[in-house]
């Protein structure tokens, strides 16, 4: 497996670790009346690649499930990703079918 692949799979568990701590986090602080995590930071995390951890976690733990930015948000998001990394790996291959 080329190098740079290691390094996106690597970025891509920490980056998604990180948007499941949060996600756990700003719902434990909702529970218990405390100051939350910016709704802005949570999506760009998603952005950021954490789009599957953080939408996998939303729905087990029922945290911002009612809100229509996150739950149709972040599916799209993770779908723009997808496509931007198969150009991206299509590019570097030399395979555009």
């Amino acid at each position: 497996m080329p190098w740079y692949l290691v390094v996106i799979f690597i970025y891509l568990l920490v980056i998604n670790l990180i948007a499941v701590i949060l996600t756990i986090y700003d719902k434990k602080c909702a529970q218990q009346g405390r100051w939350r995590i910016p709704e802005a930071t949570l999506l760009w995390i998603s952005a950021f690649g954490g789009a599957v951890g953080m939408y996998i976690t939303m729905k087990r733990i029922r945290h911002k499930t009612q809100k229509k930015k996150f739950m149709l948000g972040i599916p799209v998001t993770f779908m723009m990703e997808l496509v931007v990394a198969i150009c991206i790996i299509c590019s570097v291959t030399g395979r555009i079918e």
